[in-house]
């Protein structure tokens, strides 16, 4: 995608994604994901992906989050590059 704009699920460990919007137009989820502090411009780093895949334990506002396969992957973030 252009801009370095991917899903979170492609992110590996140690990358970082600043979160740009939600792919699924689903009230509900996106609601869950704004009480969870995932909200525009917000900086989210991953930390580990379990053996299978799902689910992904990333850190974002200082704590420690972990997120089903099915979420990340309606989750947008810009990718950042490492220098």
């Amino acid at each position: 995608m252009e801009n370095n704009i991917c899903s979170l699920a492609s992110l590996r460990i140690g990358e970082v994604g600043e979160l740009v919007k939600f792919e699924k137009e689903d009230k509900a989820f996106r609601r869950r994901m704004l009480d969870m502090g995932l909200t525009k411009g917000v900086k989210i780093l991953v930390k580990q992906i379990s053996p299978l895949g799902d689910p992904i334990s990333v850190l974002l506002r200082g704590y420690q989050l972990c997120l089903r396969k099915e979420d990340v992957t309606n989750i947008l973030v810009r990718k950042e590059v490492s220098r």
